[in-house]
């Protein structure tokens, strides 16, 4: 039995949106236009006030790291790479790699910027030092 606060939905859900705006060469994220915050990860509700009311916007790719962490492999399965949280300018936390730099250089409190890597199979959402 549907509940009076169901939610239906005739056009491709937020995560689809997300890739295709990186397909497109754009990272867009979400703003609410209830409340004047911004979100990530693509979602149906503003994860503050619950609004419906969400438009894409390009954000400025401007991120300061938050945490790191270093995976190592053995150097037959890639060698070791970074995970890093970075808080973008406008407020959303990413998870993500910082690249350009060695592990050892990373810290907390880095600024850095966002930018598409296309050499993969899909577009990805890396950062470089500023």
């Amino acid at each position: 039995m549907k509940q009076a606060n169901d939610l239906v939905f005739s056009s491709p859900g937020p995560d689809k949106i997300y890739q295709e705006y990186l397909d497109k060469g754009e990272l867009r994220i979400q703003y609410c236009d209830s409340c004047s915050k911004h979100i990530f990860y693509p979602r149906i509700l503003c994860t503050h006030c619950g609004s419906r009311n969400l438009s894409w916007v390009k954000p400025s790719g401007n991120a300061t790291v938050y945490a790191v962490s270093v995976v190592n492999r053995r150097s037959e399965k890639g060698g070791p790479y970074n995970v890093v949280l970075v808080d973008l300018d406008e407020g959303p936390r990413m998870m993500s790699k910082v690249v350009g730099i060695d592990h050892e250089a990373l810290s907390i409190g880095m600024k850095v910027k966002a930018r598409l890597d296309s050499s993969g199979d899909k577009p990805l959402v890396v950062f470089d030092q500023v």
